[in-house]
């Protein structure tokens, strides 16, 4: 009878990995240390696989399809982000029997034998992992295209996830790849609910993840904390555990939270505080504000988004060629004056997904930088 030995859910913060000069370095370290421990865990329970429970900041299946749930099936994992680069083998027999036995549940999963895993995945790889003997399972749900799966059915996956664990040998690990309160390529990106993620945390310590069922993909969106749904899966497959705070780091712009569920060393990373239900905050209810469903009017420019984060010759192109290549990618009148603005605030209001306008603003304007052509981003 297989056991999960291990469960961790942590921040995946693209900072983590590239150090900008402009954060806090101490905040970043302290987030590195925490998965650190995590690490030195992994060594102390020594499990057979770990299960890495991502998500997908829009680059890894969009716009060819968006599933809710998603798992890699083949040999090698590959994940790269910012100049880091890691395949790690995947533990065929496990990913094999999860698919199936999710199927079996009622989970409509979808799998791909191969697909380029971003942050989600490197920042672990690169912090918890550290390059150990220990083939992985890397499994998507999506937080960022709605409509998102429920919190309940987030729970029933990690439900269904347990019954083939049991049913298999290995001692497993399980880690929920997700950061708590952030807004990133939205107006809101530098005012996080740090209050909110104090609540979560709260509850997570005190082993009531039954809290957040009830919050729906609106709601989290409000708060900034779609990421939460990788932890759910968590808990519906470890039970209503105990957490253990190792590090919580209101950045600028971003709450970076690390914390321990199995083994239970019986530590708590915060003094017990009686803080309200949802760290006060009130729900405006109007729906997704932050990243929506793109629609078919503004389908165009996500694509044309995603095609230049995705391609480098097409961004040189660009660059050089604002109207040719826009005319090219099928982008004209207000998006096509958006995209060649370069601004994520811009192209957020012309229907640019937030997540796609700003990672591809900066793709733009670092081949803008290598090519020396000089290009002003309209606020």
């Amino acid at each position: 009878m297989g056991e999960i030995v291990w469960a961790a859910g942590s921040v995946h913060a693209p900072q983590l990995l590239t150090r900008p000069p402009q954060e806090d370095q101490a905040q970043l370290q302290a987030g590195i240390d925490a998965m650190g421990i995590l690490g030195s865990e992994l060594d102390a329970t020594n499990p057979d696989a770990l299960i890495l429970i991502g998500i997908d900041h829009v680059e890894t299946f969009f716009p060819g399809s968006v599933p809710a749930f998603a798992i890699v099936t083949g040999d090698t994992a590959t994940a790269e982000f910012a100049g880091h680069d890691y395949e790690v083998p995947i533990h065929q027999g496990l990913a094999v029997d999860l698919l199936n036995g999710l199927v079996e549940e009622g989970i409509d999963l979808a799998y791909a034998h191969e697909a380029l895993l971003g942050h989600a995945f490197a920042t672990p790889l690169e912090y918890i992992h550290q390059g150990r003997s220990i083939p992985i399972i890397p499994m998507f749900v999506n937080v960022y295209l709605p409509p998102l799966p429920t919190a309940q059915r987030c729970i029933q996956v990690g439900e269904a996830i347990r019954k083939v664990i049991d049913q298999r040998p290995e001692k497993v690990a399980i880690l929920a790849s997700g950061g708590l309160s952030h807004y990133p390529g939205t107006w809101k990106y530098f005012y996080p609910e740090y209050e909110f993620d104090h609540w979560v945390i709260q509850e997570l310590e005190e082993g009531r993840p039954e809290s957040l069922l009830d919050l729906t993909g609106e709601q989290l969106d409000e708060v900034g904390n779609t990421e939460l749904l990788p932890w759910l899966i968590m808990f519906g497959a470890i039970g209503n555990k105990r957490g253990e705070l190792l590090s919580y780091q209101p950045t600028s712009h971003h709450g970076h939270g690390v914390m321990r569920f199995i083994p239970d060393r019986g530590g708590r990373g915060q003094e017990p505080r009686d803080i309200p239900e949802y760290g006060g905050f009130e729900f405006k209810g109007q729906g997704y504000e932050f990243y929506k469903y793109p629609t078919p009017e503004t389908y165009p420019l996500n694509k044309a988004l995603f095609a230049l984060r995705t391609n480098d010759e097409l961004v040189k192109r660009f660059v050089r060629d604002m109207d040719g290549v826009a005319a090219e990618l099928g982008v004209s009148g207000e998006q096509a004056e958006a995209l060649k603005t370069v601004s994520t605030d811009v192209l957020a209001k012309a229907g640019a997904h937030g997540i796609l306008a700003i990672t591809t603003t900066l793709v733009i304007q670092r081949a803008a930088r290598e090519a020396g052509i000089e290009i002003t981003s309209v606020a």
